[in-house]
């Protein structure tokens, strides 16, 4: 009797089990392939600010830095220098308060603008989106 009852709903279960499965790994797939975050700290390069449809548009570059050992056991810097293009508004600092030097924590979105220099070649560069932008204190 319980062979019976195992014969039967065996193939009920599995069928179950591998439609719960399969729903969480869909999930968990749409929830990765969405992100695009990117947080940075570093300090300010050049910087230009505009005004565009009343309100105030900065952007400027930063630079951040990655300290590692080489084989040989000294210590090396690597400088990185990235664009970033800051809206005024909610989380935003003060955009006259960002100067050359100035250390800064970004978080934004990472997006590639393509356009075609006056030569007629096609150029790509990413840029930081920022959403927030904080001033640090230098310690």
């Amino acid at each position: 009797m319980v062979l019976d009852f195992l014969h039967y709903f065996a193939p009920v279960l599995q069928s179950a089990h591998k439609k719960w499965e399969d729903n969480n790994n869909l999930k968990r797939e749409n929830l990765m392939e969405h992100i695009n975050r990117i947080e940075l700290q570093g300090h300010v390069g050049t910087v230009r600010t505009n005004v565009f449809e009343g309100r105030s548009v900065a952007n400027f570059s930063l630079a951040t830095e990655y300290f590692y050992k080489n084989k040989d056991g000294s210590g090396v810097s690597e400088t990185t220098w990235h664009n970033v293009v800051a809206w005024s508004g909610k989380d935003i600092a003060d955009l006259n308060t960002i100067v050359k030097g100035t250390p800064v924590y970004v978080c934004g979105r990472l997006r590639l603008n393509k356009y075609t220099n006056p030569e007629g070649v096609e150029k790509q560069v990413f840029e930081i989106i920022a959403s927030k932008v904080r001033i640090l204190n230098e310690v």
